[in-house]
């Protein structure tokens, strides 16, 4: 049996739940406000960073397993940035059954224009920790999108199935 945790473990434990939920929130309404400025969707915005993330064009199946989507969605979605001039979709050179996505670098710029603009509040929060303390978000950030994409995936293989008590 774990041993029970201390009272300050316990008070900062319920503190990091608020602050993580609040996080969250904070990051989502970000988000949805910067897709606003680009005119595109919540989703389409991120599925645009992980594209940027790629070394090359992927398929639509590689968009489907970024965003945890199914393909059908993730062929609407890639449908959507299509038409916002954000991606082109070409067949491949080396297996002409397949079709890959390329983001369109113009529009990309654009796109980076304006994270460039925020950027210099985000890199100013970091001037206040050591580089111990970055590692430590930065394992902290990458657990919690390991995490993340398990959780996501549990929620897909449930369906519409409603939350056992």
């Amino acid at each position: 049996m774990p041993p029970k945790p201390s009272p300050r473990r316990s008070t900062l434990l319920a503190e990091l739940s608020t602050a993580s939920r609040r996080y969250m929130a904070a990051y989502a309404l970000f988000n949805q406000a910067v897709a606003d400025r680009l005119g595109l969707h919540p989703t389409d915005l991120q599925c645009l960073n992980l594209l940027g993330l790629e070394a090359a064009p992927v398929t639509t199946g590689r968009v489907a397993e970024l965003t945890g989507l199914t393909t059908g969605s993730a062929t609407r979605l890639v449908d959507r940035l299509e038409r916002a001039g954000y991606v082109t979709r070409a067949r491949d050179t080396a297996d002409r059954r397949r079709v890959l996505v390329t983001t369109v670098p113009e529009r990309m710029a654009e796109f980076g224009a304006v994270w460039g603009r925020l950027t210099g509040g985000w890199d100013g929060l970091f001037d206040a920790y050591d580089d111990d303390e970055i590692a430590l978000l930065l394992t902290h950030m990458r657990r919690t999108a390991e995490l993340s994409a398990v959780q996501i995936a549990r929620l897909r293989a449930e369906g519409d199935a409603p939350d056992s008590p």
